[in-house]
């Protein structure tokens, strides 16, 4: 962002400087053909001209006295844009963790439900054992059913009969016992599960509210230093543009008497000529003609494997193909640009790391949403080694990852594709070293 400033200010001067050309050629023109002028230039005073430096002077140092205030101002912009860049990767985090906490919730809840189900039919068995009972005047019917048996025979069978019954009762209520176990069990789980699932969307909307109360700051500074910017420059070109006006009023009219004396000083030189050409003619006595010598005009003379190349290529040729797509600050999806989050909601775009897993999506490779994640999990480079395809990061402490705020698709040639920052759209541009801390390779 320093380079961008940098040349932002050299942009804002080139008016100054196309202005002051201006005035000098405008200035040079009044004297260019002496003979046609129709009034003599206005020549300033030295007051008028000393009054104009005056102003210049102190405009000029009004930028120096600023230039350090601007240059922290600057710094402090693109630090918070880093803290908003970071803090919007931890609430990515953080809505990655709520939603396998919130599918484990489900999951919970529904083996819950299942649980209570298996309960319910265990219930219902145990109650239909009662029915029976009630109806047989008695919970052991086994002796009436013996004593009313018409032979031997056929009290064996029902002996038999009712020695399975009672075993299967007795199943029942040991199953009964065990499903209520196992809902109650389910159901803890649920809770728990649920429970942490909410603390994690918590968090992940607290990561989110900071990181848009940063990224809002930084654009309010962003803005107010612009204007600052605008504002001192414009009082400068002004202040330059009268000093140039008088001091070329100055020139033409310093010109325009030099063109005058050598006129009378050509006239009284030709006025002298002729008389001692009469002389001359008086005496007979003739001067011969001096020779007149050509002169001829001068000539011009005349630490990662080899990654995968067939990858690389689809991942930057799916990223080239939304040069030009706004950035949206917590936007991008496996199928493209998505809605953007906070203070960008409603924009459809890119944002850095949305950007990278897009394009490495569309080649199959899946690689983390944040930044951060995207650099802790994949195969280290160190600048050396560097190819095209991979991933490049940024960080305000190079020596700590969890600074990173950055991240972009290296092109090679010292060019990289990437999604700035808001208010710019996706382009290809030279790498920026300063802060970088290293970079990974997705095809490894």
């Amino acid at each position: 962002m320093g380079t961008e400033a940098t040349t932002q200010r050299r942009t804002g001067q080139r008016p100054v400087r196309r202005m002051a050309g201006v005035v000098v050629v405008a200035a040079l023109c009044l004297v260019a053909a002496p003979g046609t002028a129709g009034a003599t230039p206005t020549n300033p005073s030295d007051e008028q001209i000393g009054a104009a430096r005056q102003q210049q002077d102190t405009a000029a140092q009004q930028v120096g006295a600023l230039s350090a205030e601007l240059a922290t101002a600057q710094a402090e912009v693109d630090a918070a844009r880093a803290r908003s860049a970071i803090a919007l990767d931890t609430f990515q985090a953080e809505q990655a963790e709520y939603e396998v906490a919130q599918a484990a919730a489900d999951a919970a809840a529904a083996t819950a439900d299942a649980a209570a189900a298996e309960l319910a039919t265990a219930r219902t068995a145990i109650a239909a054992f009662a029915r029976q009972s009630y109806q047989q005047g008695s919970t052991s019917p086994t002796l009436e059913a013996l004593t009313t048996a018409d032979g031997p025979a056929q009290m064996l069978e029902r002996a038999a009969l009712l020695e399975a019954a009672g075993a299967h009762q007795g199943d029942v209520v040991v199953e009964v016992t065990a499903a209520e176990e196992r809902a109650r069990a389910a159901e803890t789980a649920a809770h728990a599960t649920l429970a942490e699932a909410a603390t994690l969307k918590e968090e992940a909307e607290d990561a989110l509210a900071a990181a848009e109360e940063l990224e809002a700051g930084a654009r309010a500074q962003a803005s107010g230093l612009a204007a600052r910017r605008a504002t001192l420059e414009q009082e400068l070109a002004q202040a330059q543009q009268a000093l140039l006006g008088l001091e070329g009023a100055r020139a033409a009219a310093a010109q325009h008497a030099a063109q005058q004396a050598a006129a009378a000083e050509r006239a009284a030189t030709e006025r002298a000529a002729a008389e001692r050409a009469a002389a001359e003619r008086a005496t007979a006595e003739r001067t011969p003609a001096p020779t007149r010598s050509l002169v001829s005009a001068p000539q011009s003379g005349a630490s990662a494997g080899t990654g995968d190349s067939s990858a690389v290529e689809t991942a930057i040729s799916a990223a080239r193909r939304h040069l030009g797509t706004i950035y949206s600050w917590g936007g991008g999806s496996l199928n493209g640009p998505s809605m953007g989050w906070g203070v960008d909601a409603g924009i459809v775009g890119f944002d850095c790391s949305g950007l990278t897993r897009y394009a490495y999506a569309q080649a199959g490779i899946s690689i983390p949403r944040n930044s951060r994640a995207q650099y802790a999990a994949l195969p280290k480079v160190s600048r050396s080694e560097l190819q095209r395809g991979d991933l490049v990061f940024w960080a305000t402490n190079t020596n700590n990852p969890a600074t990173i705020h950055h991240v972009a698709i290296y092109l090679g040639g010292g060019q990289i594709l990437e999604a700035p920052q808001s208010g710019s759209v996706l382009r290809v541009t030279s790498m920026r070293w300063s802060g970088f801390i290293g970079g990974t390779r997705p095809t490894a």
